[in-house]
């Protein structure tokens, strides 16, 4: 699981829009003509010779869109523009530089008190009580928009360093200094303004959906077979769905009784996905749940239960319900599936879309498919999409890298004292090594854990990962891993990038794919030499089986949103059986022939689906990257060239990808590698 806050400021300012044109107070025509338009820029030429007349346009009728009546009569529009307008290209850098510090403090101080008011959700240690959901999903930025538009910040800001769109960008972008890619960055704080009530009813409701998430634990000691068999260890708890997940993957290596387990953890899942689940035995160890039968006992004694009242797609018709309500104040891009993509990913729907597609219909995927049921001795089950044994770890027995783990890391501190050493043993010198880990803290999740990174320079960025009093078992080790890297990442693009504003990365899918090439080199940094001469073999058919799956569950969810655009008052209950359908047909189009098994819903499971809504395409989009990044990086040093690399800042997608590896986002590396396995 990954939790990055990216400019928390940014959430409040703007909307994820291009322009909100329209929008105003009480009506959605502009407030501000075109005939003032003209006369402020004619103002500006003017009193202020050697203006860049493109840019002042630009300037004027973007800062322009966002006046509304509130701020000023139209002849107070044009005096303010007169008055604030920068021409000077040097003082318009002065003023930037000025700009870029005020909201490096505030976008880093909001960040810190959200921590802190978040701390009781995310870390394990104190009872969570009614107040600290409440102080934990109030956003303290919720109002600093309506603040920076009431005392003229905003409209400053939006004149002299005006939005440019996504094609703009493309288009433009190759040719900008440093310095124009870091005022476009500015450029995109302002864009539509969303009245602040709104922004905190979408935080309250992913709010909710986090800790539903996070609290999301089977007790899977307390599972019983419908003989009334025990399967599973006594102490054995597994959130929802990473766990379960995991624990499915680790049971291929269980030759005894893996297939049963693996098939009773598909069932617990499919009773999530149907929320048939009784509610009495999620997060608790009072009952045992026989998952085949739904049946529910007390100390062997049956006991009448209800199922979960579909609290799973509520909780996401919530969010989508808050996020629907701010797509009027967005014009331009008036769904959240559209300031998904093309504004937060900055690339289209369409493009992921046909990118998926393309992928998933690839006939090398049959090749792989047949070489997994060989290697399995039997017929694919649903499941085999999660099938593990492409990796090294896969035949080491879970207890035997369970018990290094946890006498390695018995607690957060032992995990944090150690970064130093895993960086080194990655590549980076002793003092590289520990710059890095000293801007790291490692604190105890009541999740899986996430990565959530500074807000400023001076603050550090924090792991949470989940230890139980054994010690880190290996999947929360695995996990810690691909957190860390995510923690460098965070660390890299803020403090070495050359400009706050360009601090970061295009978007998630490039953190994940950071992330990755550490979680890859997991055994490695156990001291775990694979001696395999297959090695790149395996992690060829890993990666594309891999990519097959989550591109899978990333089609899924896109389905499921442009579902509720289409039904935006649908209930819960209907909501589901979209879901269940949308996840049968995805997996009968692109699953069904490669696996031989039709109907499964487990595309459905994902709980990012409920945490993180229209999240999942990034770690798709995240394992293209990485497999190209890897690709890259094979003849190369590792650490220069992630410092390189990260140190390009938050670029458009393309732009970052051809600056990093010398060339577009593509799965054709992918399947040229497969081709390779294959020949």
């Amino acid at each position: 699981m990954k939790k990055i806050l990216f400019l928390i400021i940014i959430a409040s300012l703007t909307a994820c829009t291009a322009n909100d044109k329209k929008h105003t107070s009480t009506s959605l025509a502009q407030y501000i003509d075109d005939t003032v338009i003209s006369a402020a820029i004619e103002g500006v030429k003017a009193s202020q010779a050697n203006t860049d007349q493109a840019l002042l346009e630009k300037g004027v009728k973007h800062a322009a869109s966002l006046w509304r009546a509130e701020d000023g009569i139209p002849s107070e529009f044009t005096e303010f523009v007169k008055a604030n307008y920068i021409s000077d290209t040097e003082k318009r850098k002065v003023v930037f530089q000025k700009i870029s510090g005020y909201l490096e403090s505030m976008s880093g101080n909001f960040n810190e008190i959200t921590l802190d008011l978040k701390k009781i959700l995310d870390e394990t240690g104190i009872e969570i009580d009614e107040i600290d959901r409440m102080f934990g999903n109030y956003s303290v930025s919720s109002h600093l928009s309506d603040d920076l538009y009431a005392n003229k910040i905003a409209f400053v800001i939006a004149l002299n360093y005006p939005y440019f769109t996504l094609a703009e960008k493309e288009k433009l972008g190759p040719n900008w200094s440093r310095d124009q890619w870091a005022m476009a960055r500015l450029g995109d704080f302002f864009v539509s303004r969303v009245p602040a009530e709104l922004n905190q009813a979408l935080n309250e409701a992913l709010g909710n959906g986090d800790m539903y998430i996070a609290e999301y634990n089977v007790y899977m000691g307390h599972l019983r077979t419908d003989d009334g068999r025990q399967i599973f260890p006594d102490d054995m708890v597994l959130l929802s769905h990473w766990n379960l997940r995991d624990e499915l993957k680790a049971d291929y290596a269980d030759k005894e009784n893996g297939i049963k387990k693996q098939e009773m953890i598909v069932k617990v899942m499919e009773h999530i996905i149907a929320q048939d689940i009784p509610k009495d035995v999620i997060n608790s160890p009072d009952y045992e749940w026989a998952p085949y039968t739904n049946k529910v006992t007390k100390a062997g004694t049956p006991v009448n239960v209800s199922p979960e009242p579909d609290t799973r797609y509520q909780l996401i018709l919530n969010s989508f319900r808050a996020m629907k309500d701010i797509d009027v104040y967005n014009p331009e891009m008036n769904t959240a599936i559209m300031r998904k993509f093309s504004w937060e990913m900055e690339i289209a729907q369409e493009e992921i879309e046909e990118l998926f597609d393309t992928y998933l219909r690839s006939p090398q995927l049959m090749k792989v498919a047949a070489l997994i049921k060989e290697r399995l001795g039997r017929d694919l089950k649903p499941y085999d999409i999660w099938y593990d044994g492409f990796k090294s770890r896969s035949s080491i027995p879970e207890d035997l890298l369970a018990s290094k783990t946890s006498i390695l890391y018995p607690d957060p501190s032992a995990f944090r004292a150690d970064m130093p050493n895993m960086l080194r043993k990655l590549g980076w010198s002793g003092e590289r090594a520990q710059y890095l880990a000293d801007k790291i803290v490692v604190d105890p999740a009541r999740g899986s854990g996430h990565a959530w990174g500074a807000g400023m320079k001076g603050s550090v960025s924090h792991l949470r990962t989940r230890i139980s009093e054994k010690g880190m078992d290996y999947k929360g080790y695995n996990i810690a891993v691909h957190e860390f890297g995510h923690n460098v990442e965070q660390t890299i693009s803020l403090y070495d990038v050359d400009n706050y504003m360009m601090s970061g990365v295009p978007n998630t899918a490039f953190t994940e794919a950071i992330a990755y090439v550490f979680q890859d080199r997991d055994l490695m940094l156990l001291g775990m030499k694979d001696d395999n001469p297959d090695k790149e073999k395996m992690e060829t058919l890993d990666a594309s089986w891999a990519l097959m799956e989550i591109m899978g569950v990333g089609m899924v969810e896109m389905l499921n949103w442009k579902w509720l655009y289409e039904n935006p008052g649908a209930t819960a209950s209907q909501f589901k059986e979209a879901v269940i359908k949308n996840a049968l047909d995805t997996w009968n189009k692109y699953f069904a022939p490669v696996i031989g098994v039709k109907d499964s819903p487990l595309l459905a499971i994902y709980s990012h689906t409920v945490n993180d809504p229209l999240y999942l395409p990034n770690y798709s989009y995240g394992h293209v990257i990485q497999f190209q990044v890897e690709e890259y990086l094979k003849d190369k040093n590792l650490t220069a060239e992630i410092d390189r690399i990260l140190k390009q800042g938050r670029l458009t997608p393309q732009q970052w990808m051809m600056g990093a590896v010398g060339s577009k986002i593509s799965t054709q590396p992918l399947l040229k590698a497969l081709d390779e396995v294959f020949p």
